[in-house]
């Protein structure tokens, strides 16, 4: 059973993004917080912080090790997140002087927040290679029927004739704009230890850190672990995609219901009225947009920290940003087959 309508039995064929969502399973977060622990020791290493034998052992066995998931979900109970009843597995699992060395100087946060960078560029990754689909199923749709007639509608009225490429390109600019800021993003290490300071590496600290960020291929940035704005411009983005998407949708539901100057292939079917095809999917727009919208508000309240770190607004943050992430790539997807099930725009008769 879920609550989620992302992985829903039935909800997940129209808001599913399995793709998208092999990145937010325990096993991928398991998977990504192993990588931290094991670049931990070879960082640590490579400065003499840790013996080299240790680190290589911890890398082995971080490599293979399957922990006990369902111990792992009785420990979170008590501990509030997963790291301590993950790194208490792995310690038994390394054995032997090894096991002391694992998780030396790093904090359940490091693990958590690191592990959620190194999903999230793949997953940035796969959304800016969408938007690139759609802007270019767009233009594809301005090159065939850009020069023909199309009217505008201001304030739900008719205005004043324009061409199909003048409403294609309001729709196409912003989401190469995004595309834009998603492939310059940069994917932050977080390493702070127990209090943001790295108490237990002294001098070591910098470079330890800056080995760590080359090892899982993340930028060498100072701790942010009560400082989220990177974490709230990156949901703003998504709310952004999300809503330029949704107002693809909204034009292409009161094209579809005008029925004179759009085309589209296939349609949602009714119980009750057989003879309609419903605009399901520009519908769908609307309401992901919508829902990103009302998202992005609470991850602002989880940039409230007290002092050194915050279990509610982490937890916060664990609630909404995944389920902004899935909102978005259903988006993406779900554009990429309106804009390619499109078979006319405008009412087939050249401007003058």
């Amino acid at each position: 059973m879920t609550a989620s309508p992302f992985d829903h039995p039935f909800l997940s064929g129209l808001l599913g993004d399995e793709e998208i969502g092999r990145y937010f399973t325990a096993e991928a977060d398991i998977r990504a917080m192993l990588s931290f622990e094991a670049a931990l020791a070879k960082a640590e290493a490579a400065h003499g912080v840790v013996p080299q034998e240790a680190a290589l052992r911890i890398a082995q066995v971080c490599g293979v090790f399957d922990p006990d998931m369902e111990s792992l979900r009785s420990t979170t109970k008590i501990d509030g997140v997963v790291v301590p009843g993950l790194v208490k597995q792995l310690r038994e699992a390394i054995g032997g002087d090894a096991a002391a060395f694992v998780h030396f100087g790093a904090t359940s946060q490091d693990v958590i927040d690191t592990s959620l960078m190194i999903r999230l560029q793949p997953v940035a990754s796969l959304l800016s290679g969408r938007l690139v689909n759609i802007t270019g199923s767009l233009k594809v749709l301005e090159d065939t029927f850009g020069p023909d007639a199309f009217m505008a509608h201001t304030r739900m009225q008719g205005a004043i004739p324009i061409t199909v490429a003048d409403r294609l390109q309001s729709w196409r600019r912003p989401l190469e704009g995004y595309w834009t800021r998603l492939t310059e993003l940069t994917f932050p290490i977080q390493f702070g230890g127990a209090a943001g300071t790295l108490d237990k590496l002294g001098t070591q600290a910098a470079d330890v850190r800056a080995s760590l960020a080359q090892e899982l291929g993340l930028m060498d940035e100072p701790q942010w672990q009560t400082q989220r704005a990177w974490i709230v411009d990156f949901a703003n983005l998504l709310s952004l995609i999300a809503g330029s998407i949704g107002k693809i949708g909204q034009d292409v539901a009161l094209l579809a219901f005008q029925g004179s100057e759009i085309e589209l292939e296939g349609g949602g079917a009714s119980s009750a009225m057989p003879h309609k095809r419903n605009p399901i999917v520009p519908e769908t727009l609307v309401a992901l947009a919508r829902f990103n919208a009302t998202q992005i508000s609470g991850l602002h309240q989880s940039m409230v920290h007290e002092q050194d770190r915050s279990g509610a607004a982490w937890t916060l943050e664990w609630m909404i940003l995944p389920l902004m992430i899935a909102a978005t790539a259903a988006s993406l997807r779900l554009a990429a087959d309106l804009s390619a099930n499109i078979r006319r725009l405008g009412n087939g008769l050249p401007t003058r």
